[in-house]
């Protein structure tokens, strides 16, 4: 799909970004009482480092392709 560059004031093709692994799937539940354990934080510590290089990864194939700035 073409698109409109304004700062060069010509129609550019699109460009598609590699492609990119799903999250992998969440680790925790709901903690069991009041307050979670040790081992229900930190299997939160481990889902957010997970997501955080998913998220990551998605950003640099975006950069990659020219979608986001540098």
């Amino acid at each position: 799909m073409a698109y409109l560059n304004p700062g060069a004031a010509a129609v550019r093709a699109a460009k598609q970004a590699a492609a990119s692994a799903d999250a992998a799937a969440i680790t925790t539940t709901a903690a069991a009482g009041a307050n979670p354990t040790k081992a229900e934080f930190d299997k939160v510590v481990t889902d957010l480092g997970n997501l955080r290089t998913a998220h990551n990864d998605l950003l640099a194939k975006l950069r990659a392709a020219g979608l986001l700035a540098p």
